[in-house]
């Protein structure tokens, strides 16, 4: 598709807002799902290292022979004597992306840092040509909210000494051991499933699930900041 200087234009000042002079801002519901197509790439990445560190193997073979003992188990299984040492990551490639992830994340929040997201920018140009579903700004806000803090909660699984390094700097004591992982692998586990599913329902399906908590959150009176869908949520649909 072709585009003309002004349409260009246009999109840069724009993005995917449909006028950033409304009281109530809305964004086309099209780019943000093609946002979230884009950023899914991220907990597939982190689900796959997750599964590599959980269910992997944790010995690495360090020796060039392996030897037979003549010996079996209770299973009848043949025994080898090996040389292998424990297993070590390094998350540092994973830790980057995380923290690329979480500036995704918090920089559509508003308006003006939604200006440094390149991923905004790549979702407004490809929603282009297609038809805008207007949707307001705060209950994604809450959504992404709720995806920094499963992003945050994996940076400290990734990097359990530094956090609590911290923490412990801070508080001036022991808070945290600093010679172990003290958070349990089903957590990051289970919140980057989470959030891969979350970010397919809303590519897929357009079904936000941040934007549903935020709706059922705002009819119980726990948020104060209310959205023009909040205020007609019918659970018959």
């Amino acid at each position: 598709m072709a585009w003309n200087l002004n349409e260009v234009r246009t999109t840069v000042r724009n993005l995917w807002f449909r006028d950033t002079q409304e009281d109530s801002i809305f964004i086309n519901d099209t780019a943000v799902r093609i946002r979230a197509g884009i950023l899914m790439i991220i907990p597939i990445m982190m689900g796959l290292t997750l599964f590599d560190v959980v269910f992997g193997s944790h010995w690495e073979i360090t020796g060039n022979m392996i030897k037979d003992t003549f010996d079996t188990d209770f299973d009848g299984r043949i025994l080898y004597h090996v040389e292998a040492v424990r297993r070590t990551y390094d998350y540092t490639t994973q830790t980057w992306v995380l923290f690329y992830a979480l500036f995704e994340m918090l920089s559509g929040l508003f308006v003006t840092t939604s200006r440094l997201s390149p991923t905004i920018l790549m979702a407004s140009f490809l929603a282009k040509g297609h038809r805008p579903y207007w949707k307001p700004l705060v209950p994604k806000r809450f959504a992404w909210t709720l995806g920094s803090s499963f992003i945050i909660a994996c940076l400290i699984f990734f990097n359990p000494d530094t956090f609590a390094g911290w923490v412990n700097t801070l508080l001036r004591s022991e808070v945290l051991p600093t010679t172990y992982n003290y958070m349990p692998r089903w957590i990051p586990v289970t919140l980057v499933w989470t959030c891969l599913g979350f970010m397919w329902l809303e590519t897929v399906l357009g079904f936000c699930m941040g934007c549903k908590l935020h709706s059922i959150a705002a009819k119980l009176g726990l948020v104060k900041e209310e959205c023009e869908e909040c205020n007609n949520l019918d659970f018959r649909y």
